[in-house]
């Protein structure tokens, strides 16, 4: 039982990144951070980024939900009760009109990874009392938020010491693959406009949830296949033909880049994980995106290359899997404590 609300502070990172961005996001993100009990002036903590999932921003990790503790809740438990190192906590806003941005660069939504990496991680230790080096630094978020942790880290080794992947995008032929007949319905039902699917989505008060399966593939198209030519909504590559449901394979190759399971096969990624001084991997054994499958591909090709890092499954879908940072977070901490 917690004696007194964690502390909890918003602020508000400029976007020079982001300004011109091609779907008039906005630049200024207000950033929430979880302070630690003692934090003040006087000494530095090591640093936690965690990414929201799609459809999800910073925000949400606050939020409150009956029976079960937020985020900074649980990291507030878990260092009072001696099982978690005191951490700053710092929640991203990584959003866009699609409903995320994967946390990559892309000229149909914007700058985030760069973002991310050369903005809002010098502004934190700018503004915070930080140990502002890689060795005190590290990443997490569940599904789209464990694949840009994941990412990040294969890509930013001189950034991270520690990644924490929950439930994270991977094996693409089995994740987004299924949801192609789904979207291409819908997409006829807008006479093949995404420009109209998009106004209509956008103008409903109450957001159809049988639409969201075309909505999540055009934020993907947006981060993984941009168009060659303008960057407005009719001119998003989707990866499949939305008349016959084939896939598109030059489009498809695309998108296959920014698998992890794709990644792990070249050399200078597999050197990026085995830099980090911790890797975490954890995924639910009913997951309805067949992540689950994804994550043992990417264990067992871990363990073939010799990448330490630690796999776990535990019994549940996809949805409201939130708890599972209270594995990972004390993990993390530990490691980045020094």
């Amino acid at each position: 039982m917690l004696t007194k609300y964690p502390r909890i502070i918003k602020l508000v990172v400029p976007g020079v990144t982001l300004e011109g961005n091609p779907l008039g996001d906005p630049v200024e993100r207000r950033v929430p951070v979880y302070l630690p009990p003692s934090y003040d002036d006087t000494k530095r903590f090591p640093v936690i980024y965690l990414l929201a999932g799609f459809a999800s921003t910073g925000q949400s990790f606050l939020n409150y939900s009956f029976g079960r503790q937020s985020v900074p809740e649980m990291a507030e438990y878990l260092i009072a009760a001696g099982k978690m190192q005191e951490a700053i906590i710092v929640f991203p806003d990584c959003m866009t009109r699609y409903g995320g941005s994967q946390y990559v660069d892309s000229p149909a939504t914007g700058s985030y990874e760069t973002y991310l990496i050369d903005e809002v991680i010098p502004f934190i230790d700018k503004t915070l009392s930080t140990l502002a080096d890689r060795q005190h630094r590290a990443i997490a978020g569940k599904s789209s938020g464990g694949f840009g942790a994941l990412r990040l880290a294969m890509n930013h080794p001189d950034t991270f010491a520690a990644v924490a992947c929950h439930s994270g995008d991977m094996a693409f032929e089995l994740c987004y693959k299924p949801n192609f007949p789904a979207a291409a319905r819908i997409l006829e039902h807008y006479k093949g406009s995404i420009a109209d699917f998009l106004a209509s989505y956008e103008d409903a008060l109450k957001k159809p949830q049988k639409e969201f399966a075309l909505l999540d593939l055009i934020g993907m198209a947006a981060a993984y296949s941009p168009s060659r030519e303008t960057c407005t909504p009719e001119k998003i590559r989707l990866p499949f033909n939305p008349h016959t449901c084939e896939p598109v394979d030059d489009v498809w190759k695309e998108w296959l880049s920014f698998d992890p399971i794709v990644m792990i096969e070249e050399e200078k990624y597999r050197d990026a994980l085995r830099s980090l001084d911790f890797l975490f991997l954890d995924c639910g054994t009913l997951d309805e995106y067949n992540l689950q499958f994804g994550h043992r591909i990417f264990s067992a090709k871990a363990t073939r290359f010799s990448i330490a890092h630690r796999y776990e499954e535990f019994m549940d879908t996809h949805s409201n899997t939130s708890y599972r940072y209270g594995v990972s977070l004390p993990a993390l901490s530990e490691v980045i404590a020094g």
